[in-house]
């Protein structure tokens, strides 16, 4: 396999292709199938069912790959038989087309699906690689999306899915190009994989190091369960406190954290620099404290962070959004991952007030969690240990994004015939 650089294009109603491309419709290549939902109320027609029924929010699971084995809900034969349900073969594409629009994966199986998907079904399954078209439809997601109409859900017609021009070139150049992109889609889902197994390391880790501590063998019943012997109990207000605003006019420019600068896995915050004049409202915090955010749903979603120790100044100015925490002599670290811990951030959440959708944690149902409280030898050690789970787990999610990016690229390049891939 090699690849080379093409030179000779031709324009077509998608732009410049390659010279001994051509631009063909789907409904040129393509039967295209439409579905429906057997009525949910006839149990016999989904109770024991085997027949797997795709719909739209399968195809959004998929995560990036490009096949689907079997869906969330499954038919019944019965309602295969009575139902004008269209059993589409295995290679063949499915593409959501309502409610989200412009999911596409290869099937694995003969397969049915709801009145949200269309199936397409090679014309020519000796002339056309299922799987480059998958690539390709989902490069043009958005162009799908804008070519849907409706006001409560956005829907692609059948009209206009059929209409959509799609470059048609020899069966063994559609291989070789699904062969390069194949194999990096295998190694992102080894990497996948590897951060899944790496997540429930440190769920695991972080379970066992926040309640049982390390090399502990004596246990004591309190009121936040069972926790070392050694350890206390104490409240949040004593072992940190909520700092108040303050004015920093001196400094024309400052260093300002954003809610969406607060991250949701990681532990340091980002900044970034503004104009002292261009913040109105703000919280005050230094390098140091850790930021934990207030509202709903960023509570909810584990938004918090600590401040980094390389802003300017050692000051710095975050949405008013977030509770700005400084240590009285707890290790910052150990409290990050005791409030990451779901048994303590459920606590704040539940204590939250307000109407639903704005829903907030109050000062005071902060200051009055309990938490357990190790030595500082033990808290340090403890955090050193998830810090090192994190620090793996972002790498390996870099790992993922990387390859991700030149996934991306290659299918730019690929895609459109701007670079070849020939067979030795």
């Amino acid at each position: 396999m090699m690849f080379c650089k093409e030179t000779e294009f031709q324009e077509s109603p998608i732009g410049k292709i390659p010279e001994d491309w051509k631009a063909r419709t789907i409904e040129d290549l393509f039967v295209v199938e439409t579905g429906t939902t057997p009525s949910t109320k006839e149990e016999t027609y989904w109770e024991g069912g085997t027949v797997s029924w795709i719909t739209p929010t399968d195809l959004s699971r998929l995560n990036g790959k490009a096949h689907i084995a079997t869906s969330g809900r499954k038919i019944t034969g019965k309602a295969l038989k009575e139902i004008s349900l269209a059993l589409i073969p295995k290679g063949s594409l499915i593409v959501s087309t309502r409610a989200p629009v412009g999911y596409v994966a290869v099937l694995e199986e003969d397969t049915t699906f709801n009145q949200g998907c269309k199936g397409l079904v090679p014309k020519n399954p000796k002339g056309i690689v299922s799987e480059f078209y998958c690539y390709y439809l989902s490069s043009k997601k958005q162009t799908l999306q804008n070519l849907s109409s409706g006001s409560t859900f956005r829907e692609l017609s059948k009209d206009r899915l059929e209409k959509f021009v799609v470059p048609c070139f020899p069966f063994e150049e559609q291989q070789a190009i699904v062969g390069v992109l194949g194999a990096v889609d295998l190694a992102i889902q080894k990497t996948d994989d590897v951060v899944a197994k790496t997540e429930r390391l440190k769920k695991g880790l972080m379970q066992k190091l926040l309640t049982e501590g390390i090399g502990h063998t004596e246990y004591k019943d309190t009121e936040i369960g069972k926790i070392p012997k050694e350890w206390q109990v104490t409240t949040l207000s004593n072992v940190a406190e909520i700092r108040g605003n303050k004015g920093i006019s001196s400094f024309e420019k400052i260093a300002f954290i954003p809610m969406e600068l607060v991250p949701d896995s990681e532990v340091f915050a980002k900044y970034e620099i503004r104009e002292r004049g261009n913040v109105k409202s703000y919280t005050y915090c230094e390098a140091g404290d850790l930021l934990l955010a207030k509202i709903t749903p960023s509570l909810e979603n584990g938004k918090q962070g600590i401040v980094p120790s390389n802003i300017p100044n050692r000051v710095a100015l975050a949405t008013t959004e977030v509770f700005p925490l400084m240590s009285k002599g707890i290790n910052v670290l150990f409290l990050f991952y005791i409030l990451k811990f779901s048994k303590f951030r459920n606590k704040i959440i539940s204590s939250m007030i307000g109407t639903t959708g704005r829903q907030r944690a109050s000062k005071e149902g902060v200051e009055r969690l309990k938490i357990p409280l190790p030595f500082q030898g033990e808290q340090q050690r403890i955090a050193e240990i998830c810090l090192a789970a994190d620090k793996k787990l972002e790498l390996e999610k870099r790992g993922k994004n990387r390859l991700e990016r030149i996934k991306q690229g290659l299918m730019d390049l690929l895609l459109s015939g701007k670079v070849r891939v020939r067979m030795d």
